[in-house]
């Protein structure tokens, strides 16, 4: 974060040439902001600001957060999902007292996003972009920056342990179903086709996710 006080100015040489200071965050105001889609999360424990001689103050918070994301898993596991984080603060309007503006590009954030993002585990990281606008909340205007992200599942995972093996059986079905082979092996081997079906149909009912209002394709054979 970085705002502005123009109530906080001094100059320099009055002051031994300091040009900088450090102080915690609850010796001056800061901007209060909040997260539309949090769940829960921890905050980290550096509640330090820093203060240029023009009045200018920045601060860095890193904490990890929990957000609620509405999935569409029809193409599971060849999905891509969308997701928003959005900082508001409804405490200041945005026309008279806040408004919040990003300092770097969507470009930018999207590179430093990818450095710090864990590339060995179910999902990458695609898109990043990011909207600004002023939401109308009780006859009040409160300035709000949204970042739309973009990501992909990886599903290799799932075709091998669950795509191919389902195929395997029903290919196998069909070379025995047609197969001259004598009508009690046929029976014996279907009654192993079915258990082994429904051994995957258990483990696709516990791997897939529930937050969605259309079920996946491959659920639904």
């Amino acid at each position: 974060q970085e705002w502005k006080n123009t109530f906080a100015t001094w100059d320099p040489q009055d002051f031994c040439n300091i040009s900088k200071v450090v102080l915690p965050t609850d010796t001056h105001w800061s901007p209060p902001i909040f997260i539309l889609e949090q769940v829960n999360g921890q905050n980290s424990n550096l509640d330090y600001m820093t203060i240029m001689h023009n009045g200018s103050f920045s601060t860095t918070q890193p904490f990890q957060v929990t957000l609620t994301c509405s999935l569409i898993i029809l193409k599971f596991p060849f999905d891509t999902q969308t997701c928003n984080l959005s900082i508001a603060s409804f405490l200041h309007p945005a026309v008279e007292d806040l408004v919040m503006k990003t300092r770097r590009t969507p470009a930018e954030m999207m590179k430093d996003s990818q450095s710090y993002f864990l590339t060995d585990g179910e999902w990458k990281f695609t898109n990043l972009s990011i909207i600004e606008y002023t939401e109308e909340v009780d006859n009040g205007q409160f300035s709000v920056v949204t970042y739309v992200i973009s990501m992909e599942r990886r599903p290799i995972l799932y075709v091998l342990n669950l795509i191919l093996p389902t195929c395997a059986l029903y290919l196998l079905d069909m070379a025995v179903l047609f197969g001259p082979i004598s009508l009690e092996d046929k029976i014996n081997f279907q009654i192993a086709i079915i258990l082994g079906s429904s051994m995957l149909a258990v483990i696709l009912n516990n791997i897939l996710p529930t937050s969605s209002n259309k079920p996946p394709v491959i659920g639904t054979h």
